[in-house]
């Protein structure tokens, strides 16, 4: 779990290659569904003032809707870990094909093989989402390997600029790190902006027109964050990134209705990835070399439920899982164009 000092640091400051068959016949019979729970438990120790508090019962993190994906093939970048690993291990557990993609091939192949052994059908595809080749690729391996696509989920994003796979080394990535305008590099701006921006446009790109051939609609899902509907202190290029993702969401949302194609996005505030505990060690080793400073990032630290936690627990990838799949499911018929806040109340106040 995110430690609440990590949390405050973040504030502070502020997913080429060929594919892998992994196939195997859907599961037989998956584990049980685990129940939802209540949906609060008491402070353990009590509130010493009395007040009778409580805090959210986070949900069960292998919780599934069974048949829901079934006979649908669904693609999730940046499957290698975090919510793109969550979400792929949820769309199979509901029945989908998932195609996974990330550059992290090591950890993104592990993950589609682990999901495979466990009698699902997968595959995977290493590479950047910003290399053309990747994008197109990704699409070709679902007709190949499944006959189409129903369903995609671009999860692969970064914060800075600054491979994800490479260990954190401040004083060498300097240059790559997230840091306000007056101190930001071109080689960070273009970085997140490759990914972020361009990885997002060329994903949907051939995502859309497969849909569009296939004539039977479809459903999109952009992961963005809180960054993309508010102000974020100290990384200009990811709030300016992710603003263009709510951007391209709501313009695509509007193009593509006539087929019956929905675009939606989710936007989070701090959710237990590997990808924030990472920042957050950037962010201390950048307080540290900076010394002093007006410090405007601490104006707000937690959401309104992190606040409210005794714990002041940030979300679980369970919970950002559960919204995606929701929308990338024909349950939300009549979602489209939404910029979901899925941040446990940050943007409300």
């Amino acid at each position: 779990m995110i430690r609440r000092d990590i949390l405050k640091t973040i504030a502070a400051a502020a997913g080429a290659g060929g594919g892998l068959g992994v196939t195997q016949a859907a599961a037989q019979g998956d584990s049980p569904v685990p129940a939802l729970g209540d949906y609060a438990t008491p402070w353990d120790p009590p509130d010493p003032e009395g007040l009778g508090r409580m805090k959210v019962a986070p949900m069960p993190d292998d919780y599934f809707v069974p048949g829901r994906f079934a006979g649908k093939t669904v693609i999730v970048t940046g499957c290698a870990r975090g919510m793109g690993r969550g979400a792929a291990w949820r769309l199979a557990r509901e029945g989908a094909n998932v195609v996974g993609v990330d550059w992290l091939e090591e950890k993104g192949r592990e993950t589609m093989e682990e999901i495979a052994a466990a009698g699902h059908a997968t595959r995977f595809v290493a590479g950047d989402v910003a290399d053309d080749g990747t994008c197109a690729r990704m699409v070709e391996m679902s007709v190949e390997a499944f006959g189409g696509l129903d369903a995609a989920l671009n999860n692969a994003g970064v914060m800075d600029g600054v491979h994800s796979g490479e260990p954190i080394d401040y004083a060498a990535q300097k240059d790559l790190v997230f840091a306000s305008i007056h101190e930001a590099t071109e080689d960070y701006w273009d970085a997140v902006f490759r990914t972020n921006v361009k990885g997002v446009f060329l994903s949907m790109r051939h995502e859309l027109r497969q849909m569009m051939t296939q004539g039977r609609g479809g459903a999109i899902l952009n992961v963005g964050s809180i960054a993309g509907l508010t102000g974020l202190a100290g990384n200009p290029a990811y709030v300016a990134s992710k603003h263009a993702v709510t951007g391209i969401t709501r313009n695509a949302a509007v193009d593509y209705a006539p087929w019956a194609i929905r675009v939606n996005s989710v936007n989070m505030a701090a959710t237990d990835t590997p990808m924030i505990v990472r920042a957050g060690a950037l962010v201390a080793a950048q307080n540290a070399a900076a010394g002093p400073g007006p410090g405007m990032g601490r104006i707000k630290t937690t959401s309104i439920l992190a606040y409210a936690d005794q714990n002041h627990r940030p979300a679980t990838v369970a919970e950002q899982v559960s919204m995606m799949v929701y929308l990338l499911s024909p349950e939300a018929g009549n979602m489209t164009g939404a910029t979901i806040s899925t941040d446990g109340g940050w943007t409300a106040f």
